[in-house]
């Protein structure tokens, strides 16, 4: 059996991974979720994403610094962070009263890793503009990934009840209340927002996102296609509009808000992300490639981002490129499971150059155990280590084959070289004439086999005695020669005692063999 690819949400590498996040933040990311089978995850509120915020031009600042302002959210958003605060804390210094730089300040440094500092970087803007949305937003949601939603609500509700009562401080505490998964809180703190702005477009998304979370997901539908109408141009509505309609079935609309999203706001992570993700699913992945390498550029520790990131690289064949995703994946979330069920998939789908098949598999059955042991569960887990096995004996036979192969081409070549070595010894061997058969010849008859020597005649009866040595007997008959042997039909040692016959016709040569003829032979080829 031989692995077909397999892709998010069609046939099972993993679930469509969406950050549905918590929609309302302008600078933050959504919370980090689980893959699923076959719909995107539900957010956790208590398990706020990685991703970091990305810098927002919300409300620009005083006219004289505008053009710094701006260039110093444009540097950040290319990811220049370190110079972007340099610009960023000039302006500030400049100017302590610009509240928006230093909430994108905040979000800088937080994306640095620097949450203390990003800390006060919002709690600077508040201090400045004690409703700013946005610092809210971003404050809300730094307490969310730290874990101290709590102590933030207890905070929130203390400036609630002395009567400094807002919209966006009943929006911030709808989302820590969101957070802590109380759900029922959220809304009415939501709700309350309302009260104060009925076209609040923040508060509504905030509402909606209970109802997603409670499964009610045409009057999510309803909340956001207002805020939709309201503001057109709010990224985060589209986003979760877009989450919304992927819940509801309707695909094609999802992949429409969330397109949209992103080009509102190129550096909105989760927009790319679900984008990309979305893409992934349809199998296009060089287009996955460019949203998801976006939303990783504007959140480099957005483990959801890296993980689709990681599956598209998988569909275009890039082994090294997806295995270095899915290992950062597990730098940034050692204890989650999901990473080495894909890289066992990986190992599985993709041959990398110069590994094993057999070793590759093993690598792979590691992962999926690996996966189990982190408490990974997919009921798909047990057919594909089956099929992984199944390949090792394949793998295994395939090259008991070839060694048997190996054995009898090295027979046969070895035959041929022996058949060849005779062949040259037949070559070799020197020439004999047949025996010639003495018949018994009659008066007047010459011999078949000797002709009979010039001017005698052949006896009738055997010849005398020769005379010995020195003595002449001028009327004896000379004995004829002796006949020669026939010439066999292979090479083979004399009869013992005798010594090979001399060539009829030719003299025996000096070094005392017969010339030879050169043999030919041709070794046999395996074409297999």
């Amino acid at each position: 059996m031989s692995f077909s690819p397999r892709t998010p949400g069609a046939s099972a590498l993993t679930a469509l991974l969406l950050s549905s996040g918590l929609w309302l933040s302008a600078c933050a990311s959504g919370p980090e979720t689980r893959p699923t089978a076959e719909a995107p995850v539900e957010a956790t509120a208590d398990a706020d994403s990685k991703a970091a915020p990305v810098p927002t031009v919300v409300a620009p600042p005083p006219r004289s610094t505008a053009q710094d302002f701006e260039q110093a959210v444009a540097i950040a958003r290319a990811g220049e962070l370190t110079a972007a605060e340099t610009a960023l804390r000039a302006l500030v210094t400049q100017n302590p009263n610009l509240d928006y730089a230093w909430t994108n300040l905040g979000i800088v440094q937080e994306r640095l890793g620097r949450h203390e500092d990003a800390e006060r970087s919002y709690r600077q803007a508040l201090a400045v503009a004690p409703e700013q949305e946005s610092a809210w937003d971003c404050l809300a949601r730094l307490y969310g990934r730290t874990g101290r939603s709590a102590a933030l609500e207890t905070e929130l509700r203390g400036l609630v009840e002395t009567k400094q009562d807002s919209a966006p401080l009943h929006t911030a505490l709808a989302i820590t209340l969101l957070q802590q998964k109380k759900l029922g809180p959220a809304a009415t703190e939501a709700k309350q927002a309302l009260k104060f702005d009925e076209r609040h477009t923040r508060a509504m998304q905030v509402l909606a996102q209970v109802y997603y979370r409670e499964g009610k997901h045409e009057l999510a539908r309803m909340v956001l296609e207002n805020a939709r109408d309201i503001a057109p141009g709010d990224a985060a509505t589209r986003n979760a509009l877009g989450l919304v309609y992927l819940a509801l079935k309707v695909g094609p609309q999802a992949l429409a808000e969330f397109k949209e999203a992103a080009k509102l706001r190129p550096d909105f992570a989760e927009a790319r992300n679900n984008f990309g993700a979305l893409l992934n699913e349809a199998q296009d992945y060089p287009a996955a490639v460019t949203e998801l390498e976006a939303a990783v550029r504007a959140a480099p520790d957005f483990a959801a981002a890296r993980l689709n990131l990681g599956n598209a690289y998988r569909g275009q064949g890039e082994f090294e490129r997806a295995k270095a995703e899915y290992e950062q994946v597990l730098v940034l979330l050692p204890g989650q499971p999901d990473p080495f069920f894909n890289l066992a998939i990986l190992f599985l789908d993709v041959e990398p150059p110069g590994v094993d098949p057999i070793q590759r598999y093993k690598t792979a059955l590691t992962y999926f155990e690996r996966y189990e042991a982190q408490g990974g569960r997919d009921n798909r887990t047990p057919q594909y280590t089956k099929d992984a096995r199944k390949s090792i004996e394949r793998e295994e036979r395939r090259l008991e084959r070839e060694r048997k192969d190996q054995l009898r081409k090295a027979a046969e070549q070895e035959k041929a070289q022996q058949e060849q070595a005779k062949q040259a010894a037949e070559n070799n061997a020197p020439t004999t004439a047949p025996p010639a058969q003495a018949a018994p010849a009659d008066k007047g008859t010459a011999s078949t086999s000797t002709p009979p020597v010039q001017g005698a005649s052949a006896p009738a009866s055997p010849p005398k005695q020769t005379a010995p040595s020195g003595s002449e007997n001028p009327g004896a008959v000379p004995t004829p020669p002796a006949p020669t042997p026939a010439p066999s039909a292979h090479v083979g040692a004399p009869s013992e005692g005798t010594p090979p016959p001399a060539p009829v016709s030719q003299p025996e040569p000096a070094s005392g063999t017969a010339p030879s003829k050169s043999g030919s032979g041709k070794l046999a080829t395996d074409k297999n």
